[in-house]
């Protein structure tokens, strides 16, 4: 009796074993699926969904119009990352194009939110940035390693939020004193990020997510080649947040311009495509024309120039002291992020462009630009703006001294750590100055003076700033 009741054991056993070889577990689910979802990061993820993206949401819902839009979309981010850490614990490290198609299905969501962002701005623009610049932190889900040119996760996630900040302090000054459903958006989504998804991958993914050892391999996109005859493929989309190819160099694009010009000129087909002047095409033999110069042909063309003042955009750091960032028009998203203490930072001749430097530098200078925002950790020397119209300059360190010369309109967003700083102005009008006002993350605003009256006393001068005072 008890002989055949350890076969029967032994048979099961070897049953079950063989089930568990073939990748079944024993509820008959594909090996591995209990152990996923009841991992504790993948609870842990709910739980933020729960506290942080619950109260976006429902702010958003008040809102409504293309805030609730670009939310749903964010919330639609976060689920496709959740999904893609469950199937990371299934997976085997792919290489960097198996990467790239992995990340497809989120860079998909994030590209739907930056498209709602172009073209005509709409009365939430600043909402639309925040929330299509905050979604770059989920990115890192992409860190493979030091070398990946990535900073670790943590990081990663602190560094793009600052982006983000910008357009979400923008959101805050200009509804406290108005509706404070937006402020309470603005605190939300803010909060889902620091400290929610921040401390989610500090607790769980410090070195960045955990692939599988012994689980599928992620498929590559198969590149097909067009049947015969089909037509020629569309231009290809915006760039990816998850690329594996770098950009091609300009030199493999057509030549346009002049140098299409002289090439025509150089392969010999000068008079292709020209018509041929007849007799009474020519000036002196037609009767519709005059010597006198009508003085509106004078102003068409001097007003028409064939090129333009400005010089070619330019992002660079010279002889290894000085980032040169130059004639960048439209750029939302310019980075310096590789400076040091010993290096200065020259904007120059910028418009309606957001550069962020991420790291202490030695001094930063503000020319000629308009509409420009720059946002910077920490500077030794001085922040100086000059000659500028309409910019915004953010300070999330210190910085012992900012100045402001000739300039007209200039927000300056001060942190914590800068409320020392001594700020000196000079022909300039339109300077105020944020700064923070409780843990809330509120602003107080305060307008420097740009009237002064001077008396004479006691043998000098005395000066005082105007203040002005409502009845």
């Amino acid at each position: 009796m008890e002989a055949k009741l350890i076969e029967r054991l032994e048979a099961a056993v070897a049953r079950l074993e063989s089930l568990s070889a073939g990748g079944i577990s024993a509820r008959g689910l594909p090996d591995g699926v209990d152990e996923v979802s009841s991992d504790p990061s993948i609870l842990a993820f709910d739980d933020l969904m729960a506290q942080y993206a619950a109260r976006v949401s429902a702010a958003a819902e008040k809102i409504g119009g293309q805030v609730l839009d670009v939310t749903k979309l964010v919330l639609e981010a976060f689920s496709v990352q959740k999904k893609l850490l469950i199937e990371i614990k299934q997976t085997q490290k792919p290489d960097m194009a198996g990467l790239v198609e992995f990340l497809k299905p989120l860079n998909e969501v994030i590209l739907k939110v930056n498209a709602m962002t172009e073209g005509r701005r709409s009365d939430f623009f600043n909402h639309l940035k925040s929330a299509g610049d905050s979604l770059s932190a989920l990115a890192w889900i992409a860190y493979t390693g030091k070398d990946c040119g990535m900073s670790m996760p943590i990081a990663h996630v602190e560094e793009s939020w600052q982006m983000a900040e910008f357009y979400n302090n923008k959101v805050l000054v200009e509804y406290r004193n108005k509706d404070q459903i937006h402020v309470e958006w603005a605190k939300a989504l803010k909060e889902l990020y620091l400290p929610g998804l921040r401390d989610y991958v500090k607790s769980h993914y410090p070195l960045g997510p955990v692939w599988s050892a012994s689980g599928k391999k992620a498929s590559s996109a198969p590149s097909k080649a067009p049947p015969p005859g089909a037509p020629a493929p569309p231009p290809p989309p915006p760039a990816s947040l998850f690329s594996s190819e770098p950009s091609q160099p300009s030199s493999s694009n057509p030549k346009q311009g002049m140098s299409a010009v002289f090439q025509e000129i150089s392969s010999g087909n000068v008079s292709v495509g020209l018509k041929k002047v007849t007799a009474d095409m020519k000036t002196k033999n037609r009767t519709d024309r005059t010597g006198v110069v009508s003085a509106s042909g004078k102003e068409t063309h001097s007003s028409s120039p064939s090129f333009s003042k400005a010089g070619p955009p330019k992002l660079e750091l010279q002889m290894g002291r000085k980032w040169a960032v130059e004639n960048q028009i439209g750029r939302k998203n310019l980075v310096i992020d590789d400076c040091d203490a010993k290096q200065s930072v020259y904007i120059y001749g910028c418009k309606d462009s957001v550069l962020q430097i991420q790291g202490k530098v030695n001094n930063i200078t503000i020319d000629k630009c308009t509409k420009m925002g720059v946002v910077f950790k920490d500077v030794v020397a001085a922040c100086e703006v000059v000659n500028c119209n309409g910019v915004e300059v953010q300070c999330q360190g210190s910085a012992p001294t900012i100045s402001v010369d000739n300039t007209s309109g200039c927000q300056l967003y001060l942190s914590k750590d800068s409320l020392g700083t001594s700020i000196t102005t000079a022909k300039s009008s339109e300077i105020n100055v944020l700064v923070p006002t409780g843990p809330d993350g509120d602003w107080g605003e305060h307008s420097l003076p740009q009237q002064y009256i001077h008396v004479f006393k006691d043998g000098q001068f005395e000066t005082t700033p105007v203040s002005h005072s409502g009845a």
